[in-house]
């Protein structure tokens, strides 16, 4: 299916908005029609006419452009706002129903296309492009019919005046044609590769604004210059072939229209000196050429904005069109009662086709409320493990049960519902510390929020904060320590309350203190929860029913502390290193 195609189911539902700012239009575009007519009456019967009184003469003039103030003054801008305010309108709605679309297609996207994906280019589709459809709607849909329809009416009334100098006037319409389908088939594809150049030039910045504090820690400020003006250059290169042809359009067409009156004037002209014409019949009659070769200057302009839109809607739907790695099955079913059990059945996971394994052969069972510790070098499979029980990603073999049930059998947001998580990256919206604790149950009572931060030894530091939980953390909580981060994403988790826990170095960014009393409250937290927790400190996992070695992504040792500890393998090995460190 086409763009346009494709696009116009967003566009029907505003099918008679655009209908009424269409007649509306026609009303606005007409009304200058009476202009040259008007000239053409007042030169021959009005100025010329020789068997009226001077009076006479006057009170016509007078009574005519009366008439002509009314119209122009009090008829046309109550219409020219309407037009405007309701073209404006509905292009904004359109805009804001793909938009919406799109950002509800973004969050279904999984782990796997955001980790090949920039996040610029990725904005630049959602802002620019979009941005750049809302012409498609208010050129191609309404102004096109507006021009098109005054070409008609201005053609229809040159035609009572005189056919043949009409015929005249339309001798370079062909040619006409033939340069906007020759020029502007090309343009479009220029369209799309300016574009392109722009969103790689935003997803660089994007990237490198993330991480200016990597730029100024390096003091690789030149370097960053030297890589910024080749993006940027790639995008001055495109532009600028796009912007010779458009030139070369612009030039081309532009001529046809300047010549066509010019021969009109000379035939004309010699109609007028041979007394085949009137001069008034002149005279309006190339009012009536302007404001044809007008609209068709107009339809010109508005091929190239339609090139743009075009070759923007294109990326719109290209961006649309990334398959959802994760998707619920048609069977499936709500995530309901979950008691917590888990079990990976001969689980084996990469994240590409031409990717070696991340794990192999995974069996693991965790009973509900015990707590299993995943431990070992990193890049052992351990986040990926974890990756795997919300479906961050799917298996590539074997399968994960959850109390009994594949969870690829139950939908993806019930599933999702059921587990809390905190990740080794902290991530914060640029928003209040209270909204960011309710994220974890968005219809919360302060109550409920100041309780989860107390659990999470973050309520003391908030209150401490310049507006306490009103305060902004800046954009990814740049304004508060990692371990205050740290404690602000565990305060969510306690807040939202599930059955099942995935902590991902949850107490990496903590002091030795907090860490103490976060642990005592993770503890209390995980009774009768089922609880993954990834460490690298060993002495913070001790406690766990089950600790599982991962090494190269396969579990090597499982058992308790003092199972593994007896045992005297790697485990062993790894936590005397730990002790000697310490």
């Amino acid at each position: 299916m086409s763009s346009i195609k494709r696009y116009m189911k967003f566009v029907k539902p505003y099918k008679w908005q655009i209908i009424i700012t269409i007649l509306i239009g026609i009303v606005k575009f007409s009304i200058p029609l009476i202009t040259p007519a008007l000239l053409g009456y007042v030169i021959d019967d009005v100025i010329g006419a020789n068997a009226l009184s001077k009076d006479e003469q006057l009170r016509k003039l007078f009574m005519l452009m009366g008439l002509m103030f009314f119209i122009f003054v009090v008829v046309r801008p109550p219409v020219e706002y309407y037009r405007q305010y309701y073209a404006q309108w509905t292009a904004s709605k359109i805009l804001f129903d793909i938009r919406d679309k799109m950002f509800g297609h973004i969050q279904k996207l999984s782990f796997k296309y955001y980790s090949n994906a920039k996040g610029g280019e990725i904005i630049s589709r959602v802002i620019n492009d979009v941005e750049e459809t809302k012409n498609f709607v208010i050129t191609g849909l309404m102004n096109v019919w507006l021009d098109l329809v005054t070409i008609l009416i201005a053609v229809g009334i040159m035609l009572a005046m005189d056919v043949e100098l009409t015929l005249i006037s339309l001798l370079l319409l062909p040619l006409y044609g033939f340069s906007i389908k020759y020029f502007f088939g090309k343009l479009r594809g220029l369209t799309r590769e300016r574009s392109q150049a722009l969103a790689e030039v935003q997803g660089y910045l994007h990237e490198r604004v993330q991480g200016m504090a990597v730029i100024k820690s390096f003091a690789i400020e030149d370097h960053e210059q030297k890589q910024f003006n080749r993006e940027n250059g790639n995008f001055l290169k495109k532009a600028l072939t796009h912007t010779s042809w458009n030139a070369k359009s612009f030039a081309a067409v532009n001529t046809i229209t300047d010549v066509a009156p010019l021969i009109v004037i000379l035939f004309a002209g010699y109609q007028v000196i041979s007394g085949n014409l009137t001069l008034g019949t002149m005279v309006a009659f190339y009012g009536y050429i302007d404001l044809l070769y007008a609209p068709l200057r107009r339809l010109m302009n508005s091929s190239t904005t339609l090139t743009q839109s075009l070759a923007s809607m294109d990326r719109v739907f290209e961006f649309l069109d990334v398959p959802y790695d994760i998707e619920d099955r048609p069977n499936a079913n709500e995530c309901k009662d979950v008691q917590g059990t888990i079990k990976f059945e001969n689980v084996s996971f990469s994240y590409g086709e031409d990717e070696n394994l991340a794990l192999k052969n995974i069996n693991l069972e965790v009973k509900r409320g015990e707590t299993v510790a995943l431990v070992g070098m990193s890049g052992g499979g351990k986040s990926s493990l974890v990756s795997l029980i919300p479906r961050f990603y799917d298996v590539t073999e074997g399968r994960i049960l959850l109390d009994g049930i594949d969870i690829r059998d139950v939908k993806v947001r019930s599933l999702r519902d059921n587990i809390g998580m905190v990740m080794q990256d902290s991530i914060l919206f640029s928003d209040s510390v209270r909204a960011n604790i309710l994220l974890g149950k968005p219809e919360a009572t302060d109550k409920e929020v100041y309780e989860a931060a107390k659990a999470a030894n973050a309520h003391d530091f908030i209150l401490g904060l310049p507006s306490g939980y009103e305060t902004k953390v800046g954009e990814r909580g740049v304004k508060l320590s990692g371990g205050q981060k740290q404690r602000v994403s565990i305060a969510r988790v306690f807040l939202k309350n599930p059955p099942i826990l995935v902590l991902d170095e949850a107490t990496s960014a903590l002091d030795l203190e907090s860490e103490h009393l976060i642990q005592e409250a993770l503890e209390k937290l995980s009774e009768d929860r089922t609880t993954f927790i990834i460490a690298h400190r060993l002495s913070t996992i001790t406690h766990a029913d089950k600790i599982v070695l991962i090494e190269h992504g396969e579990i090597t040792e499982s058992g308790t502390h003092q199972e593994l500890m007896d045992r005297q393998g790697s485990y062993y090995d790894l936590f005397k290193i730990q002790q000697l460190d310490s």
